[in-house]
């Protein structure tokens, strides 16, 4: 009698858990990642693996339909939306287990990162789990990144950017939930390039749904490295927050409206400046006030993370908030005074947005 791997046995039946990778022209990156996830360790009942690949053109799909030939538990299937909130619809529907656990191609997990989602699901009945927002950086620019991801001048009282909380709280990175969640609150909003798990997330908290963040579900995501890449990636976030708060009429916490206000203001004073001295004195206050809350933050973060990173910190802090802020602002012009339905140009779909 020839006894089957513990891989072919998992294949041969249902499992219990879906892990589902949105992904498009990730050819640096997927091999890894799906290697990293078919090692993790086996929740009761087995995983099995769908990644949703947006028609990559680079490589990736090659690189994808080996890894599938070597192990079972691994399939591929088309996103034709391109986008990450088709991807992960798709890779639902798709889905043979009664769990679905999310993972991204640019983050790490820890080896008992599924198992960890799972009993945190069971063990809180919430309907949705994750971890806290980890950074792991490779260059200098990705460390500075980091160490301003955490600062409270940046997350505004976040919780999800504190590793060491555990309860309930109003969005988790990535998420698992029970395959019911979704026939309960509905799936992710395709008309979002950015903010669709925001979006769901907030969808679960307005439907009495609760959402559990575990400090020991543990990932690593990986930051932009460069400040270009940084604003236009929160400028992108900022300008579909407003889609968010105008399908919701209420924003998910009030600090998603100070950049966008802060940058309004500052550009308004600007303009009156130039033909009112009070103004212009005003305009001047408000950004030395700035300057110096930004380099006391960057002091602060620095003190923690290396001293090498604060002449970079300041700047780094600007595109976090002038990004975000000028994105809402750009949002607010296109989908309130405009009223625009579709998809605009600003809000075009790069390869760093799945």
């Amino acid at each position: 009698m020839i006894l089957k791997s513990t891989q072919e046995q998992t294949a041969m039946t249902q499992p219990r858990v879906s892990i589902i990778v949105p992904c498009l022209n990730e050819a640096r990156h997927i091999g890894h990642c799906i290697e990293s996830v078919l090692r993790q360790e086996e929740p009761e009942g087995g995983f099995e693996v769908i990644v949703a690949d947006g028609l990559s053109g680079d490589g990736t799909r090659n690189m994808l339909s080996a890894l599938a030939r070597r192990d079972s538990r691994l399939r591929v299937v088309d996103n034709p939306g391109k986008i990450a909130s088709t991807a992960l619809n798709v890779a639902i529907v798709e889905a043979r287990g009664s769990i679905i656990v999310r993972v991204d191609a640019h983050t790490e997990y820890s080896q008992d990162y599924v198992k960890s989602c799972v009993s945190a699901l069971e063990s809180t009945g919430a309907d949705n789990v994750g971890g806290a927002a980890r950074t792991k950086a490779t260059n200098y620019l990705q460390a500075a990144v980091s160490a301003a991801y955490h600062c409270p001048l940046v997350v505004g009282g976040a919780r999800f950017h504190n590793v060491d909380y555990e309860g309930y709280v109003d969005t988790v990175v990535y998420g698992c939930w029970r395959r019911s969640a979704f026939e309960r609150f509905g799936y992710f909003d395709e008309e979002l390039i950015r903010n669709q798990d925001d979006e769901f997330n907030l969808r679960i908290i307005r439907n009495g749904g609760r959402i559990w963040q575990s400090a020991k579900i543990k990932s690593w995501y990986r930051p932009r490295t460069s400040l270009r890449a940084l604003f236009k990636q929160y400028a992108q976030y900022g300008y579909w927050k407003v889609r968010v708060i105008q399908k919701h009429h209420l924003p998910a916490s009030w600090r998603h409206l100070v950049p966008g206000a802060f940058v309004l203001a500052l550009g308004t004073l600007s303009m009156l400046a130039l033909f009112s001295l009070l103004a212009f004195w005003i305009w001047l206050a408000v950004l030395a006030a700035y300057t110096l809350l930004c380099l006391a933050a960057s002091f602060s973060s620095a003190s923690r993370s290396g001293w090498k990173l604060l002449p970079v910190l300041p700047a780094v802090l600007g595109c976090y908030h002038f990004g975000y802020g000028y994105g809402f602002l750009r949002g607010l012009l296109d989908f309130v005074i405009r009223g625009r339905a579709n998809i605009p140009s600003f809000g075009t779909l790069t390869r760093d947005q799945i």
